[in-house]
């Protein structure tokens, strides 16, 4: 470890970047994406980049405060990111040990990897222990709930912009055969080997779900994605019984016990951690053994950069998500072919920022 990387302050900044889809659920719609980025300055010159991706743009408000709170609560300590996750987390509990408190803590431990990582001159993956090589992925960049007649023309353009093999199609329509339709127009627009990972965010009742996901279980998708609300667990062990089809969830769990619920209940076939959620590098490196000890393959949610890196060093690495949502403010976005992201061969995770970018889009708060 550089002997001077202690914590010294922390530049919090926030920009709303547009979308060349804008995301159609029945939740939300929103027309730009809200993006918070975390500068860790640590004694010595070395600076910890990270990001996190907080759906509103309120939530600044609340994340970017508590932020500043824990690094001037450690300014100073050295930059030992477990150590820190659980002092934080300690500090923190009288107000709850999720939402935006461990957010704010899955910033910061993002951090300060990125800051380790970099002192020792290494990527990412390596400082880990692993190594650094592509990390194949599907395309999550489109395919909301759009009209059917739309579907075939995008699946083109996703399958196109790395030539993928898998996408994300979002269902839970009005309607069984607009779900229908929208499935057949992705696998006509496709090669006859695409693989669709079908996301109902939420979109159903357990009595809809049931009748929905028993109707489209013939449908050869690769899982389906939180068809109810994603903390009823005892309804998606249920759910899971019923299908044939693979359930999918884990966006959605804060910290890495909620990850170990889920599967002592046999809610789940699959995981996939988001990094704001699941506690960061540290909280994902906890969750990614747990998932390895029961044979459960994890996927990534959102954070390509982060988690390309984290899926080098998870046993049971499945697939990565890919969203270019983060691409406009990022100084050099990683690379897509052939269906895979390609890590640099830089030190760190990767970040680094496109300062005119975030001057455009910035967002006061």
């Amino acid at each position: 470890m550089h002997p001077l990387l202690t914590i010294e302050s922390v530049d919090v900044r926030a920009v709303l970047v547009p979308l060349k889809r804008t995301p159609v659920l029945k939740s939300m719609s929103p027309p730009a994406w809200t993006i918070i980025l975390i500068d860790l300055h640590m004694q010595g010159g070395v600076v910890g980049r990270s990001y996190l991706q907080p759906y509103l743009p309120n939530s600044v408000r609340y994340i970017a405060p508590l932020i500043r709170d824990l690094v001037e609560r450690f300014k100073g300590k050295p930059a030992n990111p477990v150590d820190l996750f659980r002092q934080a987390r300690q500090s923190l509990w009288p107000i709850g040990l999720e939402g935006v408190t461990l957010a704010a803590i899955a910033g910061l431990d993002m951090a300060l990897w990125d800051a380790l990582s970099k002192a020792a001159q290494l990527p990412l993956a390596r400082y880990l222990g692993g190594s650094v090589g592509p990390v194949k992925a599907y395309n999550s960049n489109g395919l909301w709930l759009i009209d059917p007649s739309e579907v075939a023309r995008e699946t083109e353009e996703l399958i196109a912009q790395g030539d993928f093999t898998a996408l994300k199609i979002r269902l839970g329509r009005d309607s069984l055969a607009q779900d229908l339709a929208a499935i057949a127009a992705a696998r006509r627009a496709g090669a006859a080997s695409l693989q669709l990972m079908a996301d109902f965010s939420q979109a159903h009742t357990m009595d809809e779900a049931i009748a929905r996901c028993r109707a489209l279980d013939g449908e050869g998708l690769y899982w389906m994605e939180e068809p109810i609300a994603c903390d009823n667990l005892s309804g998606l062990a249920q759910l899971r019984r019923r299908l044939a089809t693979p359930i999918q969830v884990g966006e959605n769990f804060w910290g890495p016990r909620a990850l170990q619920i889920a599967l002592e209940l046999d809610a789940t076939d699959f995981v996939m951690p988001d990094l704001m959620r699941i506690g960061g590098v540290t909280g994902w490196m906890r969750a990614a053994g747990i998932a390895a000890a029961k044979g459960v393959p994890v996927s990534t949610h959102l954070y390509p950069e982060f988690s390309a890196h984290l899926m080098r060093v998870t046993e049971t690495a499945h697939w990565l998500e890919w969203c270019d949502w983060a691409d406009l403010i990022l100084a050099e976005p990683f690379e897509v072919r052939n269906g895979e992201v390609h890590i640099p061969e830089r030190p760190g995770s990767g970040v680094e920022w496109n300062e005119s970018a975030i001057a455009k889009y910035a967002y006061r708060f």
